[in-house]
């Protein structure tokens, strides 16, 4: 009896250490994957950051009207001032469309007289 309870506590342990092995393995890969995933972000935010800074550039205000006067001629851009600017409630909105009518009705006066007879 001895015996088969020393050959499955060793099973046991067995059982265990292996099982021990492949989460060791497991979790390390998981580590690796996460490593290379924030390896990613941190060269998305640096590649972010240098993306922004470029947009910055380009949109500096004394760029965008040196190109507004270069090119004057073909796109007819003028200098925002403040008068030029209004409140919501001046905007003109289009006006809803009329639906069409579908199934006309009859709104006769003789077809309400007749309705009032013959009810109950």
């Amino acid at each position: 009896m001895r015996t088969i309870l020393y050959v499955l506590t060793a099973l046991g342990v067995i059982g265990l250490a292996f099982w021990a092995y492949r989460e060791n393995y497991a979790t390390q890969e998981i580590l690796r994957d996460t490593n290379a995933l924030r390896h990613d972000i941190r060269q998305t935010h640096e590649r972010l950051a240098v993306l922004r800074a470029e947009w910055a550039y380009l949109n500096r205000p004394d760029r965008l009207r040196d190109l507004a006067e270069i090119n004057y001629d073909r796109l007819r851009l003028l200098e925002l001032h403040p008068d030029q600017f209004g409140y919501v409630d001046q905007v003109a909105y289009p006006p809803a469309p009329i639906t069409p009518v579908t199934t006309p009705v009859n709104v006769s006066s003789m077809d309400a007289t007749i309705l009032e007879e013959t009810r109950p």
